[in-house]
């Protein structure tokens, strides 16, 4: 059924709009029976340059249908260009019927510069040097004076409107493609012309066409979303392309969509409603349902149950969700997204799995990232004001987590600004980092048996290095029977679905330590009370501040009961250090409560297109020192990356059992106690079972072994049949060990089959 149009409605009224540096034309293409499009419609080009002649200089233009199509400004310049060129052809009446003389050529002059011009530029340019080609040849070969005179008065006429058009921008862009241009053929256009479009209900503009240049890469899809990424000329930033399915609903579709939009608009969301977010989603989802499905029955229109559900999802993301960040951080590849202010005028940026930083085709506006910042305050409980002019808290969406930095106004003086660091939705896994060349397996046994060993543990790195998801790692080396205490103040540690997979685990939420004037409870304050919550293992999300203290009181207190580990900023264990100590005013005789310090680092290729993450340093922080670990041999390193293999490799301390911290653990065990060959044979079965299960995943193509649920179980099995053999032979017998729990790997691969 098409779209009712108002017969009374005029199309092409129009409106300049001017705020500060922007001067918009908005035209009323609503009555108009075509999609308002530059590159596809002569009609509504000769229109345009019609309304820029009578309008003066505008920045941008914008079609308004049942999307927003927007050119801006350097597409503008082109028909602006035009509107000028013609304006002038006009006032200086170069061409009369008393100057070309011949009523034939008056016509077909008159035909190329008074209709063609507007409707068909780069037609009416070339029909132009042809008739002045023809016209130049004419002159040459006529005999009579008379006529030469006639005829080199025609080609100067004509020569004069080319360069005027010589000169504008249009032509100049487009003079690569017109060898061989075919008068009508609007394909060189949609080189030139590319709108932005926004649906009537959402703030976000997309360049929905795919750029005329590129180099298509890869392509995939995010549920119902299209996911292209191309290579594009004379730059080095990949293009990110979406296509969702708001953009290509038709038109009846979007009508619907729009008036349920606005009639759930009516609706307020509260404070109270935005503490339970998933509730009130699901709430609005099924209110969204039944209102779409009776305003399809109004209009007489038969929708299938997925093209309401598919309808619905849209109408939600854009009244209480987050708009096309939601579509974005449903693809597991995109780690990062940065959104710059000031607003409406660049796209997003992100960081992609596969293809580093990447420039997307989505450019949000200011209406979209005040709309986001209301939200967020609402979900946080944190301020976002003159006072407070940084957010930082997490995000949970039914597709993803992420951590959400917001910078306003007055420290972001252009407006608001955002990043979103996506979480992955599975915890990560040692084995998943071995797969993925972030350690090797060696590495993974090791800090399997330091886990185990209950030490005090630091994971120190740089920004992007991966701290917290290898912090997170860490946490399925735990042992289910264990309690399991985490402190953040934005949610980052896979607490929730660990609780699902048996884990003992209790998440609490602190202050940010750039917040003021919170009700929540400081890091410091969290951490003192973990000390009077029993025996449970401590992990802290981040060391930013004063906290610093607190968490070295619980390492002292209880880092023979378990584990106690977070993350901190620095480069390298004396990095670490100086943060420590210096910055964080932590005394130096405290510092030695820390155990084991792991690095990890981003690494670029020589080129810098290149960016791969690797823990570079797996070192032990000694005991007998009194002022500075480096100077005094405090640091030593058990393992240490090596750029030339790509690896992490053993230093001559670990392999020698020259190592405080083992024989530490290995003193607890009685098995192990002044035996460092058991120790080390421990360890490296470790080792060997976390290659086993990466060789059989890539092997048989089960990418499933190598996340938590799977690695859980195995850690399980191998604490059960070391048991079993330690009862049995009185010692840790790792050949049987081994062997048993290939037995039961390759036991729980067949019935998993049979299944």
């Amino acid at each position: 059924m098409m779209a009712l149009v108002d017969q009374n409605k005029q199309p092409f009224t129009y409106d300049v709009l001017r705020e500060g540096e922007d001067v918009t034309l908005r035209i009323d293409c609503e009555a108009y029976l075509r999609s308002p499009s530059l590159e596809d419609d002569p009609v509504l080009m000769a229109k345009a340059i019609d309304i820029l002649m009578e309008a003066g200089t505008v920045t941008k233009i914008v079609f308004t249908q049942k999307r927003d199509y927007e050119y801006d400004y350097t597409q503008t310049l082109m028909l602006l260009d035009l509107a000028k060129a013609y304006n002038q052809i006009i006032k200086k009446r170069i061409i009369t019927y008393q100057s070309i003389g011949d009523p034939k050529t008056y016509a077909e002059i008159q035909n190329t510069v008074y209709r063609m011009l507007k409707s068909d530029p780069l037609g009416a340019y070339v029909e132009l040097k042809r008739l002045s080609r023809r016209e130049s040849i004419s002159m040459q070969h006529s005999a009579a004076e008379l006529e030469a005179h006639r005829l080199h008065r025609i080609v100067t006429q004509l020569n004069m409107i080319v360069r005027m058009l010589d000169q504008t921008s249009l032509i100049q862009l487009a003079q690569p493609y017109l060898a061989g241009y075919v008068v009508g053929d609007r394909s060189v256009y949609r080189k030139l012309f590319t709108p932005t479009i926004r649906p009537d209900f959402m703030f976000t503009k997309l360049m929905a066409s795919y750029p005329v240049e590129g180099e298509e890469l890869a392509s995939y899809g995010v549920e119902d979303t299209e996911v292209t990424l191309f290579r594009l000329p004379n730059t080095i930033q990949f293009l990110y392309h979406i296509l969702p399915p708001e953009f290509k609903m038709s038109e009846e579709k979007y009508e619907i969509v729009d008036t349920a939009r606005k009639v759930m608009a009516e609706h307020k969301p509260t404070r109270s409603e935005f503490v339970d977010p998933q509730r009130m989603r699901q709430v609005f989802m099924n209110v969204g349902h039944d209102l779409i499905e009776e305003l399809a029955s109004q209009r007489n229109m038969n929708l299938r149950e997925k093209e309401i559900q598919s309808m619905t999802k849209i109408l939600v993301r854009y009244t209480v969700g987050f708009g096309l960040i939601e579509v974005l951080l449903q693809d597991e590849k995109i780690q990062d997204i940065t959104i710059n202010a000031p607003m409406g005028q660049i796209p997003m940026f992100l960081v992609h799995e596969d293809f580093d930083e990447c420039v997307t085709n989505i450019i949000p506006t200011v209406g979209e990232a005040e709309s986001w910042a209301s939200k967020l305050r609402m979900l946080s409980g944190r301020p976002l004001d003159e006072a407070n002019p940084i957010l930082d808290t997490d995000l949970s969406l039914p597709a993803a987590n992420a951590r959400v930095g917001v910078i306003a106004p007055p420290l972001n003086p252009y407006g608001l600004a955002y990043a979103f660091r996506r979480h992955r939705d599975r915890p990560w896994t040692l084995p998943l980092f071995i797969n993925n060349r972030m350690l090797t397996p060696l590495a993974a046994g090791l800090l399997s048996f330091i886990i185990d060993g209950s030490r005090t543990l630091l994971v120190a790195g740089t920004r992007s290095a991966g701290k917290t998801a290898l912090l997170g790692s860490l946490l399925t080396e735990i042992m289910r029977k264990y309690r399991i205490l985490t402190i953040e103040d934005t949610l980052e540690l896979p607490t929730t679905p660990l609780r699902k997979l048996g884990y003992n685990i209790q998440p609490m939420k602190v202050v940010s330590a750039l917040t003021h004037g919170s009700t929540e409870v400081s890091a410091e304050e969290g951490i003192r009370a973990t000390l009077r919550l029993g025996d449970s293992a401590l992990i802290v999300g981040e060391v930013r501040s004063v906290e610093a203290r607190a968490l070295y009181e619980a390492m002292r207190v209880g880092a023979l009961a378990n584990v106690v580990a977070g993350t901190i900023h620095g480069d390298s264990p004396y990095g670490v250090f100086d943060r420590v100590v210096n910055d964080l005013q932590v005394p130096k005789t405290s510092f030695k409560a820390t155990d084991i310090v792991v690095v990890a680092n981003p690494l670029r290729s020589s080129d810098g297109l290149q960016r791969w993450r690797r823990v570079t340093s797996i070192t032990e922080v000694r005991k007998h020192w009194t002022d500075d670990p480096l100077q005094e041999g405090g640091f030593s390193d058990l393992m240490k990356y090596n750029t030339k293999t790509d690896q992490l490799e053993p230093t001559a301390d670990l392999k020698n059992g020259d190592s405080d911290i083992l024989k530490a653990i290995a003193g607890n065990v009685k098995e192990w106690s002044g035996n460092w060959d058991a120790v080390w044979d421990n360890i490296l079965l470790r080792a060997k079972i976390k290659e086993t299960i990466v060789n059989l995943a890539l092997a048989s193509h089960r990418p499933d072994m190598l996340e938590a649920e799977f690695v859980i179980q195995s850690n399980d099995e191998y604490h059960r049949i070391s048991a079993t053999v330690r009862d049995e032979v009185g010692y840790l017998e790792s050949q049987r060990i081994f062997f048993e729990w290939n037995e039961w790997l390759k036991k729980s691969i067949k019935a998993e089959k049979t299944e």
